[in-house]
């Protein structure tokens, strides 16, 4: 009997000192791969056209989890077609097409290891009313739709609806359509401002409609 006890005495003891000798997980989190989301990226007219956030997400062991390190991130973009903060946060340069590579790189974790991952994404900026850029002369149909008794014209011409509703515009252009008589509803149109509704045309068209009343 005392060799039994004896025996699992001395394997208890290996137990506990081959748990003490693992690593702790919780001091060893370790980052796997890293991804900027989104992985591209086109800038359209106008300008300026806005900004575009870039998310720096990781994965990470001991223990699993992903997370948003976009402020841990050190950003950068190998073209000046933007520009970039440390949030992830990017600009079109006004007049500008070309693109550029973005990359974000974050320490591999809190173990102790001094290793960077670094994720890319692309980032094209498209002026199509620039003889330069690639979609230089690209159009677009804008359709506007009545509804009531009422008219609207465009400004360039082109539209005079009810009788045309529907015109070609350069992508980017800028068109200013006008109601009349002046009380008017408008659909799809954020900046409206009493009879008249400012359209920049996207690449895939646009669509409006103005509302009389009956």
């Amino acid at each position: 009997m005392k060799r039994s006890y004896i025996g699992l005495a001395l394997g208890a003891l290996v137990a506990v000192g081959a748990a003490l000798s693992l690593p702790s997980c919780g001091h060893d989190q370790k980052l796997v791969s890293l991804e900027i989301q989104p992985t591209t990226f086109t800038f359209l007219t106008p300008y300026p056209s806005g900004t575009e956030q870039y998310t720096a997400v990781g994965t990470y062991i001991h223990p699993p989890a992903t997370m948003d390190v976009t402020s841990q991130a050190t950003w950068k973009i190998d073209d000046g077609v933007v520009t970039m903060t440390t949030s992830g946060l990017f600009t079109p340069a006004e007049g500008y097409c070309g693109g550029g590579t973005i990359s974000a790189s974050v320490p591999e974790g809190t173990g102790g290891a001094s290793n960077i991952l670094i994720a890319y994404a692309t980032v094209t900026v498209d002026n199509p009313t620039i003889p330069l850029c690639p979609g230089y002369g690209t159009v677009a149909t804008l359709s506007v739709g009545v509804v009531g008794t009422g008219t609207v014209t465009s400004s360039p011409a082109g539209i005079s609806c009810p009788a045309v509703c529907v015109a070609s515009y350069e992508v980017g252009a800028s068109v200013l359509l006008t109601a009349s008589p002046v009380t008017v509803t408008w659909g799809n149109c954020p900046g409206n401002s009493s009879n008249t509704c400012p359209v920049v045309i996207p690449a895939g068209g646009a669509a409006v409609t103005a509302t009389f009343p009956q």
